[in-house]
C-alpha cells in the first residue's frame, strides 16, 4: 500500500511527439505532452468534452521505449507518480512545474502501417 501514496494512472492521447534527450550522467530523459478528456452534460443537456493536459516524463530504459514506441496523436496507458519543481522565470519570478514521472506504460492505439501479427 505505500506505493498508493503518490499514485498517477492516466488514459490520453499525446499531444506531441516525444523528445528523447541525454542529461548529465548519460542518463535518458523524455518529455512529452498527454491529453485526457472528461465528457459530461452541460445545464442544457448538451455534451461537453473538456480536455486536460499533462506534462510527463520518464528516465532510462522507460523514456528510450516510449521515444521508439509512440508518437504524437496515439493513446497510452501510464502509471506513474507526481512530482513538482520550481525554477526562476526570465522575469524572475519563481515558476511552478507539475510533472508525472512514468513507472510503467502501455500503447493502446496502433499505427496505420503496423501489422497484426496473425
Amino acid at each position: 500500500m505505500k506505493n498508493l501514496r503518490n499514485s498517477v494512472q492516466l488514459i490520453g492521447n499525446l499531444g506531441k511527439d516525444p523528445i528523447l534527450k541525454e542529461v548529465k550522467g548519460g542518463k535518458k530523459l523524455v518529455r512529452f505532452s498527454l491529453a485526457t478528456n472528461e465528457y459530461y452534460k452541460d445545464n442544457n443537456g448538451e455534451k461537453v468534452q473538456k480536455t486536460d493536459w499533462h506534462n510527463v516524463i520518464a528516465w532510462g530504459k522507460t523514456a528510450e521505449f516510449i521515444s521508439e514506441s509512440l508518437s504524437k496523436g496515439e493513446q497510452m496507458m501510464l502509471n506513474g507518480r507526481l512530482t513538482q519543481n520550481s525554477f526562476e522565470g526570465k522575469d524572475g519570478q519563481t515558476k511552478y512545474l507539475t510533472e508525472v514521472v512514468v513507472h510503467e506504460f502501455l500503447k493502446l492505439s496502433r499505427k496505420k502501417d503496423d501489422k497484426i501479427p496473425f
